[in-house]
């Protein structure tokens, strides 16, 4: 059998409520087209934050979880205060938790961004 991966897309998080608008739109996305539990989670401000998300994906079935840092470079948080985070996720939840790269260092990301960027000129 098979171990269901669950999907965790990781955002800083903010004061403002409608900052999470996008992210939501994202989650809603990857959701569609992946069959295993996909949730957000918020390093600060906003919930549920990745322990909860965590602990939801394993009720959803999840025997590992991958954690997406949706951030555009590998600062601090990706560098510091994600391997702890996971750590302890991991020993809550009895499951492997790792993390991808930050997304903005993926060059399809980066591709997306310059097109995005280059449509606001025309």
């Amino acid at each position: 059998m098979d171990t269901i991966t669950g999907l965790i897309l990781f955002g800083h998080g903010a004061r403002d409520p409608r900052w999470r608008e996008p992210f939501d739109r994202l989650a809603a996305a990857v959701a569609e087209r992946y069959s295993g539990p996909v949730s957000l989670a918020f390093l600060e401000m906003m919930s549920p934050d990745l322990q909860a998300a965590c602990l939801r994906a394993v009720e959803r079935g999840a025997g590992r979880i991958v954690v997406v840092p949706l951030f555009l470079g590998t600062g601090g948080h990706v560098r510091r205060d994600l391997p702890a985070l996971l750590e302890s996720a991991s020993d809550v939840v009895g499951v492997p938790v790792t993390a991808a790269g930050a997304v903005g260092e993926d060059s399809q990301v980066l591709a997306a961004l310059a097109g995005y960027c280059l449509r606001c000129v025309n």
